[in-house]
């Protein structure tokens, strides 16, 4: 069994994904929202999804976590690092859910996530993929430092931008505020 890491940010607390998370994962995927990020979803599906980001952790050593708002206690996305078969390297990803767009917490917690890819991890590198249209998610990329860096064309999702982040060297940031 791996032990998914917690991480906590300023606003935000990165976790494991529970079973308790279905209900606002499946809200998401059955959402035109998720259509970026391989939705919309039956409930059925969304369930297979959940377990698949939790199987990722366990075959990989790595994954996404549930990203909550610490002063409110809601579910606003899952973030974190994903690299599944098909894949063509490792990414940081984020998909905000309903309502909680534009607040920032997608920078916030790709930081946190790139932060302990980079310094516990050892990564030398790592990249974005953005579907086109999805402009919130391409603005995020670019407010964590990333740059276009060619395109990947995934047999399920497509076309999609690659977005390179600057490697571990290029940032002053000082790494993550908190590990636990």
């Amino acid at each position: 069994m791996t032990l998914i890491p917690t991480l906590e940010t300023e606003r935000l607390v990165l976790r494991a994904p529970e079973a308790r998370d279905i209900a606002p994962f499946a809200a998401f995927y059955a959402s035109d929202r998720s259509s970026f990020v391989g939705g919309p979803l039956t409930a059925e599906g969304s369930w297979r999804m959940l377990a698949m980001e939790i199987g990722h952790w366990t075959l990989k050593g790595f994954g996404r976590w549930i990203v909550e708002a610490k002063a409110t206690g809601d579910i606003v996305g899952m973030v974190g690092l994903f690299e599944p078969e098909g894949w063509p390297e490792a990414e940081i990803g984020w998909d905000l859910f309903n309502g909680f767009e534009g607040k920032g917490y997608a920078t916030e917690a790709g930081r946190a996530a790139r932060d302990y890819a980079y310094d516990i991890l050892g990564w030398q590198t790592a990249i974005s993929l953005v579907k086109s249209g999805n402009d919130g998610s391409a603005a995020v990329a670019r407010r964590l430092g990333a740059r276009p860096d060619g395109t990947f064309t995934h047999e399920r999702h497509g076309t999609m931008a690659i977005w390179r982040h600057p490697a571990p060297k290029e940032l002053a940031d000082g790494g993550c505020e908190a590990y636990t």
